[in-house]
């Protein structure tokens, strides 16, 4: 395909700084939304296009004059700014690519306790046409609040349903003048990950622990993962794919592990020896529980991805988790929080006769 002219949104950030050095390798003009403000470099050929991502009516003038032939928005956070993109630039873009999250499904909300009426779990995996939530609430608040403090862009409507809503539209495809696919992302994990999703294990091997506990729940959950540079990859994909894609499509690994399988390639990965000890909920100290209701599962079915845009990882998973493991030991290790890090209590679950070992070679 012939080189497109892509704007992205949220070009400088965790998958942005993947995803836009792609698309120019590929041979595409991309500019990239800036705040005003920031001095954060870009990529050598990217063009940078000076906008609050929260009045983007303000540089309506800019972004039209671009013309691009799809726009890329990785930092949507509310039906209003939702809302606002598709009156920026419906009729002056030939399509946008909306990111939004495997969190839409009603799984999240039966799992997070949020969900009205009976708590029936949602068969997994999940489908680009399973259930949505029935509330506008996507995580408990504390847990909202620690996301907000992490990722700059949400704001506080957060909620990737109003999200879909607004760039598909009545059509489910996307208002005519300004067709939509909605990518719904996994848990992302990668060199530059601002929630160290592997910090929680790598510490715990690198501390030299003979043994981490699992509780029974967690070990069994299984939820999607994306690395970062293969979740980039997909967005490009879908970007500059020809032909009319479907309007939703969910990214992510092809087989959603289970945390123990998880921890075990974890293991493997930053050369740990040890052993993972599985216990009773009941049994698990504080330090390594998990709220919410870990019967309900989050595994994704992405074989519409893979089936109608051709999508394979370019990463290996062992590549991968070694370029995480290699990018999380550079980090600062700090002080540790005793309370997500309490050994002995671990110690004493972990020597429980009703604890299942199991030796990572």
């Amino acid at each position: 395909m012939r080189g497109m002219r892509i704007l992205v949104i949220g070009g400088s950030g965790f998958i942005g700084r993947f995803l836009v050095p792609r698309l120019l390798d590929a041979g595409h003009e991309v500019s990239v939304v800036q705040r005003p403000e920031s001095d954060r470099p870009l990529p050598a050929g990217a063009r940078a296009v000076r906008a609050d991502r929260n009045r983007l009516a303000d540089a309506a003038p800019a972004l039209r004059a671009l013309a691009p032939d799809v726009v890329v928005d990785l930092v949507l956070s509310s039906g209003r700014q939702a809302a606002a993109l598709v009156d920026v630039m419906r009729g002056h873009a030939g399509r946008v690519v909306a990111v939004s999250s495997i969190d839409v499904y009603r799984a999240a909300g039966v799992l997070h306790g949020l969900e009205d009426g009976p708590p029936a779990l949602e068969p997994v995996p999940l489908r680009e046409d399973s259930p949505l939530r029935t509330r506008l609430q996507t995580y408990p608040e504390a847990q909202l609040r620690m996301l907000r403090g992490v990722f700059g862009w949400l704001d506080a409507e957060y909620d990737k349903i109003p999200v879909e809503r607004a760039v598909l539209g009545a059509s489910g495809r996307g208002d005519p003048a300004l067709p939509a696919t909605v990518l719904r992302l996994p848990m992302i994990y990668g060199p530059g990950d601002p929630l160290r999703r592997l910090h929680p294990l790598l510490k715990r091997m690198d501390d030299a622990r003979p043994v981490i506990v699992l509780p029974a729940g967690v070990a069994a959950w299984r939820g999607p993962r994306g690395y970062v540079e293969n979740v980039a990859a997909a967005i490009a994909l879908a970007a500059t794919s020809g032909g009319t894609p479907s309007p939703v499509y969910n990214v992510g690994e092809a087989e959603s592990l289970t945390e123990l399988e998880w921890a075990r390639l974890v293991a493997e990965a930053a050369g740990w020896r040890g052993e993972l000890v599985v216990v009773p909920d009941e049994a698990a100290p504080a330090s390594v529980r998990v709220p919410g209701n870990l019967a309900q599962h989050w595994a994704v079915d992405t074989g519409r991805l893979r089936a109608e845009l051709g999508y394979a990882e370019p990463v290996a998973r062992p590549e991968a988790l070694g370029r995480t493991v290699a990018w999380e030991r550079g980090q600062p290790a700090g002080a540790g929080d005793p309370a997500r890090f309490d050994y002995a209590a671990e110690d004493a679950a972990a020597a429980r006769p009703d604890a299942r070992r199991y030796a990572v070679p």
